[in-house]
């Protein structure tokens, strides 16, 4: 990302932050202000800024906001800052609450802060989305901001002019992106905009509940982001090497967002807006290189092939923040240890729902649309390729063995395997 963030020592997404949190500092104290998903500001007046604890801070900003206990699990404090020279406070999601129990959560002042956020993430394309979902998620913006859809007013016109508010920006410009891709194929000027229409007149109402209350339409719109394999994931910047191109075989680098979560790790082209690696922890094994040894890197292992043969890959993400993702990877496998006993627990049981609640879905959808933005493009990554031949690793152009990382997941959990080489196998 922008720079280095973290939350009473977890990392996380760095998006804008060129702003200071502490406008005053003296001997007893402080104004301190904490940026909401939003970017709408909670001051604080804290006594003796550098004695208080984050959770401390943390308890101050739910007080002012009048959030339930919930929250305290909920949400988290990030620390943003491009260059740590003016820290920003951000009160958000914590990567670490899991999606189950967000699907626990009633009030409405807690769901709307998860909503913002999920917003905004899918409207900066931080979350890639495929043009139905983003349609489906933007047509839940509309009934938020513009109320039920009601025929015969001019809806067409106000999602034109605020389109952008609705659906992610690389989907809105004119010219080229989806409407030149859409008026390529015949169709009429404005497409985009009728699909989001439709998917607003779509959006249903449920009976009895008052007009006021716009919980259930958070709830939907968090629902559809949980389809999403990296939601309430944090993020950080990197760059992967190209695969070689031409004649002269030119490479490079391109630009990438690593998502980490709960869930696994995703690499994201932060151009194209789509996946480019998905796996689940049970998946890969990792290990990091830091300045002193070479460039800081973080090294994810896979299974996968090269021309049908079955191989082990490596893919090398340059990042400074190499360390912290390792940290981050190695937390987020121990938690979830931690948490399959009582996660399992509450399965049998069932989890408690308020009266008029939607209920959950009995199982999360995945999204796997052919060509959809979620899905792994492993040929767009530069990776080397291995293979196991007795005690020795042997490369195949580009190939690899037994894993150079210790760690994984035991075997006993997760899927990930040492390849053997075929009699035929080409090595190099």
């Amino acid at each position: 990302m922008d720079g280095t963030e973290g939350n009473a020592g977890q990392p996380g997404p760095a998006e804008r932050s060129h702003r200071s949190s502490v406008s005053s500092v003296g001997a007893r104290a402080a104004d301190v202000l904490v940026y909401l998903a939003d970017d709408t500001v909670v001051p604080l007046a804290v006594e003796n800024l550098p004695s208080l604890s984050a959770h401390e801070l943390h308890r101050a900003v739910r007080e002012v906001l009048q959030l339930p206990d919930i929250a305290l699990e909920a949400f988290a404090l990030w620390l943003v800052s491009p260059l740590l020279d003016e820290p920003a406070l951000q009160f958000r999601r914590n990567v670490f609450f899991p999606r189950r129990r967000e699907l626990q959560i009633h009030d409405e002042d807690v769901l709307r802060l998860l909503y913002e956020e999920a917003k905004g993430n899918v409207l900066a394309a931080r979350y890639p989305c495929d043009l139905e979902d983003c349609e489906a998620l933007g047509a839940l913006v509309c009934r938020v901001q513009l109320g039920p859809y009601q025929p015969g007013l001019p809806a067409a016109c106000t999602l034109r002019e605020k389109l952008d508010s609705f659906l992610p920006a690389h989907l809105c410009k004119r010219g080229h992106g989806l409407f030149a891709a859409l008026r390529g194929r015949g169709t009429k000027a404005g497409t985009g905009e009728q699909g989001l229409l439709n998917a607003y007149r779509r959006v249903q109402e449920v009976v009895g509940e008052h007009e006021a209350s716009l919980s259930t339409h958070y709830r939907a719109y968090l629902l559809k982001c949980h389809e999403l394999p990296f939601y309430g994931c944090a993020f950080f910047h990197g760059e992967v090497d190209k695969p070689a191109q031409g004649f002269l075989h030119r490479s490079g680098r391109k630009p990438v967002a690593i998502a980490i979560s709960l869930e696994g790790v995703h690499v994201i082209d932060s151009r194209e807006k789509h996946v480019l690696l998905g796996l689940h922890f049970q998946e890969l094994s990792w290990d990091h290189t830091s300045p002193e040894e070479e460039e800081s890197a973080l090294w994810l292992e896979f299974d996968g092939d090269n021309e049908g043969t079955p191989v082990n890959k490596l893919l090398k993400i340059y990042s400074k923040q190499a360390e912290l993702m390792s940290s981050l990877i190695e937390y987020c496998i121990e938690l979830n240890h931690t948490a399959e006993p009582a996660a399992t627990q509450e399965s049998m049981s069932g989890p408690s729902a308020a009266p008029g609640s939607l209920p959950p879905p009995a199982q999360r959808p995945q999204l796997r649309r052919q060509g959809s933005v979620v899905c792994s493009r492993i040929q767009h990554l530069s990776t080397i390729d291995y293979v196991e031949e007795g005690e020795k690793i042997k490369r195949v152009k580009p190939k690899r063995t037994t894993s150079f990382f210790g760690r994984q997941l035991s075997t006993s959990q997760g899927s990930y395997t040492v390849v053997q080489p075929a009699d035929s196998l080409e090595q190099g």
